[in-house]
């Protein structure tokens, strides 16, 4: 009897604890479609009617197809390029174990124990140095952005592919170059698609961290049509006054990209740390 009261209070905490978890996205979704007077009444209560007026009037403000191309573009291609190096990285830093393998790994792991903003602003007299003297366009520009992400996200990549790459039997890399393989032909064709689980752990992981990015966009980039859609939602939030309704339009919009990878790839998420961080 009282193992069934214990797993009866565990499941009632649970959906207490799931509903306190779930009400930021439920206050977003039902304030959509409401307007500005219906959200001040009463911003809990069901909206009087389904409209996606707001959507569509958000989506114009906010130039949504072009911020979405941006983020895309630059999540994208920042994700591809973090993958493929800091593969290529842990599986060197797994195969040299010396003392200089072991500095390097225990420097990335160190980029991630340092908080951005106390790196921010020297961060960004650096990029400026390098346009001025170098003439390399690092700041206002999405190439820019993706140089800065992936130097952002190294660190926990390397860290995740790290720990699972020493569960890759090396056997099989000896067998590779004894038929003749080269080194790019060992990782590409044996050790590669043996991380596909790590690798979408951390794919996912990184482009739900750079899609929702906005501080560091936010000093990169100034042009209004090099937005990404974080920044153009900010557009709703004015100094004297906010749009509360059509910037509730604009962050569901924003997130439905996202929880739509998300759904389709959860399964490999846990697995993937698990094995990645555990070794």
């Amino acid at each position: 009897m009282s193992k069934v009261w214990s797993r009866r209070i565990l499941e009632v905490l649970l959906v207490v604890f799931a509903a306190a978890y779930l009400s930021p996205i439920y206050v977003m979704l039902v304030n959509s479609f409401k307007t500005r007077l219906e959200m001040y009444e009463n911003a809990l209560a069901l909206p009087s009617r389904l409209t996606f007026e707001f959507y569509a009037e958000a989506m114009k403000k906010m130039s949504f197809l072009t911020a979405f191309g941006n983020s895309l573009y630059v999540t994208l291609a920042s994700v591809v390029i973090v993958v493929i190096l800091a593969s290529m990285t842990a599986w060197m830093l797994v195969r040299t174990d010396n003392w200089v393998s072991r500095a390097i790994f225990l420097t990335f792991v160190s980029t991630m124990l340092i908080p951005f903003q106390t790196i921010m602003m020297p961060l960004m007299q650096v990029m400026d140095w390098i346009r001025s003297t170098l003439q390399i366009p690092m700041l206002n520009t999405h190439e820019g952005l993706i140089y800065m992400n992936v130097g952002f996200h190294a660190g926990m990549a390397v860290f995740l592919y790290h720990g699972f790459i020493k569960s890759v039997p090396i056997a099989l890399e000896e067998a590779a170059t004894l038929d003749g393989c080269s080194k790019f032909g060992v990782f590409w064709r044996i050790v590669f698609p043996m991380l596909r689980t790590i690798t979408v752990t951390v794919a996912i992981l990184d482009i739900i961290s750079m899609w929702n990015d906005y501080l560091l966009p936010s000093l990169v980039l100034s042009d209004k049509g090099l937005r990404t859609i974080p920044l153009s939602t900010f557009y709703f939030f004015g100094e004297f006054t906010i749009a509360w309704n059509l910037a509730m339009a604009g962050l569901t919009l924003a997130i439905i990209p996202v929880v739509i990878f998300y759904l389709f790839a959860q399964k490999n998420i846990i697995k993937g740390i698990a094995a990645g961080a555990v070794k």
